[in-house]
């Protein structure tokens, strides 16, 4: 997987490293000592590649692979050939992850894209700004006054660190962010090309135009949360816009002024939170949802990719549709205008003629109802 050079740090493992690490079961008689330096799909694994495989649909590749280990079910685990490691495990892509994880580790967050170490050439701190040991700043970055920033931290190539701003330890802020009043936690991550700490959307509209109001609250982040790239996240306008701890955004979402979103949160790419929105702690938002401001979004609940949601979702709730509404309630009407369209459409097929006294007496109700 790593033909391009991109990622270079893998140290490899043995099989019995990654028995080791997973938990996995070797079949009987597994070389532990074979070498895995890499990761691959089925059907491109080679002798040194780790694969995996979870779904029945691949089961057939799997007969075929040359991979030098497996990780799988006990379902699957017969089909594999006789020269390859096959570990077993109850939940085998959890495996495969933590394999990854361990033999990629720059791959989980940005890196120096100039290969900077301490504060680069072209980078622009201000004299009153403090950086801890380990402080990575790339070139084109800009710090603010009095700005703070934790040790073991990354400033991607031309962000934006605003006055004031506090940023914690072993975070990384990606090329081309700019960060304003706001407060991070540890481990934070966010990706390039995120605007977070700009002013909420608020005005005062009137015959005369439109007034714009002051923002004057902060963006409070937490401790390992993820943002992705191309995201934007508004200052509150008198309370603080909070996102908690654990949370992971994807890319180019929007949340708005004054929103409060709890502990570990998953917010799916393109969605929009307006502002003085609540969502409450393991909630999760799929791909497109619009939320309408002063709206909360139970603990755990879930909703559908494109909901747009008109009102307060309850804890545990599965929610989809627009309105966004029950999951079984969207169900129900979806399936009913389908049955409603297909009737009409047979409807359509059947040309009507004189001589069909059926014809004529389905359209009874509608010459009545005129």
């Amino acid at each position: 997987m790593s033909e391009s050079g991109f990622f270079v740090d893998s140290v490899g493992l043995s099989v019995g490293d990654i028995v080791a690490l997973t938990g996995a079961e070797p079949r009987d008689g597994t070389d532990l000592a074979r070498s895995i330096s890499d990761l691959a799909p089925l059907d491109r694994a080679g002798i040194a590649d780790l694969s995996f495989i979870a779904e029945t649909k691949y089961a057939g590749v799997l007969a075929q692979t040359r991979a030098g280990a497996v990780l799988t079910s006990e379902r699957f685990a017969e089909l594999a050939p006789a020269n390859v490691a096959v570990l077993r495990i109850a939940k085998p892509y959890e495996a495969f992850v933590a394999v990854a994880r361990r033999l990629y580790p720059s791959a989980l967050r940005p890196t120096s894209l100039f290969g900077s170490i301490g504060v680069a050439p072209g980078a622009i701190v201000h004299p009153s700004a403090k950086l801890a040991a380990g402080v990575t700043v790339d070139p084109g970055a800009v710090i603010g006054p009095r700005a703070e920033i934790g040790a073991g931290s990354l400033i991607g190539a031309n962000a934006v660190i605003g006055p004031h701003v506090k940023i914690g330890a072993d975070c990384a802020i990606g090329a081309g962010c700019t960060v304003t009043h706001s407060e991070i936690g540890d481990r934070v991550i966010v990706h390039p090309g995120c605007q977070i700490g700009q002013d909420g959307f608020g005005y005062i509209s009137s015959a005369q135009g439109h007034t714009k109001v002051p923002q004057i609250g902060r963006v409070v982040i937490h401790d390992d949360v993820e943002i992705g790239a191309g995201s934007n996240v508004d200052r509150g306008g008198m309370r603080d816009t909070v996102i908690g701890q654990g949370t992971k955004i994807d890319n180019l979402c929007q949340i708005g002024h004054n929103c409060v979103i709890g502990r570990h949160c998953i917010i799916v790419a393109q969605s929009g939170l307006s502002g003085s929105v609540t969502v409450e702690d393991f909630a999760v938002l799929g791909a497109r949802t619009g939320v309408i401001p002063h709206i909360t979004i139970g603990k755990g609940a879930m909703l559908a990719s494109r909901s747009t949601v008109y009102s307060n979702v309850p804890a545990g709730a599965v929610w989809g549709g627009f309105p966004a509404q029950s999951k079984r309630q969207w169900m129900r009407e979806v399936v009913a205008l389908r049955q409603l369209a297909a009737r009409d459409q047979d409807r359509a097929a059947t040309p009507a003629t004189s001589a069909s006294p059926s014809a004529d007496a389905a359209d009874l109700p509608d010459q009545a109802a005129s």
